[in-house]
């Protein structure tokens, strides 16, 4: 999400047809801040993050709760009028609106789904909660497409003649027949094919933003939408980056983080993979030895969150008993003479240690079996980098499932 954001955040300066309509001007000054693209981008993909797996009516939930919680927090981003309604609203309904918002916010979409199709359904899911006019999930449905096409590996070509044939935009125009006549728009069809051209221009990712930020126009939402598409084709380069998290408050950080970790470990809903995003936990157990602040502690509670929703498992020793059907879970005493339960991450980590039967099990269903349990909690990874994840986390940790907020 890095280039949707620092697309948002380099062109906000320039919104409005402010811009002299050139690629020369510096990325960074004092106005480039993030705005309500920034805002929203945060919100869907946290909201992504959390739902993905889930039924429709469940995601669709989760992005309204999502969108208005982060709207509320920041209030004054530059929404537009009928979507600051709509965070007010005792029960918010779409609005029938074909503005860009539903593409601007897009970009987690396209990185969150193993195929083009789930990647075009979810965003369509993210545009009809607000944008539902056939326009509006259109340009979702083409900028979040743009950027799954572009990380995995398709060309510019590809990506332009996809693009055009699905959704019938006009990409034959170049930069420089549309910058001198182009003025500032806020509809998708208005806003993401001229975001496309640039993006199919531009030469790396800074030139990608310069040429989107030339145009004029409401170009912080249009480099905002060529933002996301180039980091899918370009990756971002890493001072770029570092500016970007410098101008960003920690709580949508926690959310960067947390997206980054999830994006790196792929996709894993079924069964052959229900180990596999668990480095996610250890990362994040890493980090709390490194610092172990409260920040670093929601991380560990967050990446466990994530797995519960991802259907992830853990590897749980057991102690087969001389009946041979029938075991007992591995306990571990620790100093001051309190049980905990031992689970593992991975065979790795559980390799490191004394060996013994384990079981694969669904982390949200065992964290329910030991809720109630007479021992203190469980120990994640007793063999490595250890994690005490007690019974008032456990609880918390199935509250938030529940009722699909974030701890």
């Amino acid at each position: 999400m890095y280039g949707a954001i620092l697309g948002d955040m380099i062109g906000a300066p320039y919104e409005f047809d402010r811009g002299k309509k050139t690629k020369k001007f510096p990325l960074f000054c004092t106005e480039s801040h993030y705005t309500d693209d920034s805002v929203m981008t945060i919100a869907v993909a946290e909201a992504l993050l959390d739902k993905r797996f889930r039924d429709d009516e469940t995601v669709k939930a989760g992005l309204v709760d999502s969108m208005r919680k982060w709207g509320r927090k920041y209030p004054d981003a530059g929404y537009g009028g009928r979507f600051r309604r709509w965070l007010r609203a005792e029960e918010p309904k779409p609005y029938g609106s074909y503005g860009n918002g539903s593409a601007m916010r897009v970009s987690s979409a396209g990185w969150l789904f193993d195929t083009l199709e789930q990647t075009r359904h979810m965003a369509r899911l993210t545009a009809e909660v607000t944008h539902n006019h056939p326009e509006g999930i259109k340009g979702a449905e083409a900028a979040a497409g743009a950027v799954y096409l572009a990380r995995t590996g398709h060309s510019k070509e590809e990506i332009k003649d996809y693009i055009a044939k699905e959704f019938g935009y006009d990409l034959s125009r170049t930069c420089d027949q549309i910058r001198p006549g182009y003025h500032h728009v806020e509809s998708c069809q208005g806003t993401v094919p001229e975001a496309i051209t640039a993006f199919l221009e531009g030469t790396d990712f800074e030139d990608v933003i310069r040429t989107a930020v030339s145009l004029g126009g409401d170009c912080d939402t249009l480099t905002c939408i060529a933002g996301s598409i180039a980091e899918a084709f370009y990756g971002v380069p890493e001072q770029m980056k570092d500016e970007c998290r410098s101008r960003l408050p920690k709580d949508m950080l926690d959310v960067l983080g947390l997206f980054d970790i999830a994006r790196e470990h792929g996709h894993d809903r079924f069964p052959d993979s229900f180990l596999t995003g668990n480095s996610m936990i250890e990362e994040a157990i890493a980090r709390y030895y490194e610092q172990s602040d409260q920040d670093n502690l929601l991380a560990v509670v967050n990446a466990i969150l994530y797995r519960m929703h991802a259907i992830g498992h853990f590897l749980i020793p057991a102690v087969i008993r001389e009946d041979g059907a029938s075991f007992d879970l591995h306990r571990i005493r620790a100093n001051d003479g309190k049980l905990w339960l031992a689970v593992f991450t991975s065979t790795e980590e559980y390799e490191k240690g004394q060996k013994a039967s384990v079981l694969s099990y669904f982390i949200d269903a065992f964290l329910e079996i030991c809720a109630d349990m007479q021992e203190e909690g469980i120990v994640i990874n007793p063999w490595g980098q250890s994690f005490l994840l007690t019974k008032d986390l456990i609880k918390l940790l199935l509250q938030v499932s529940k009722e699909g907020s974030a701890p």
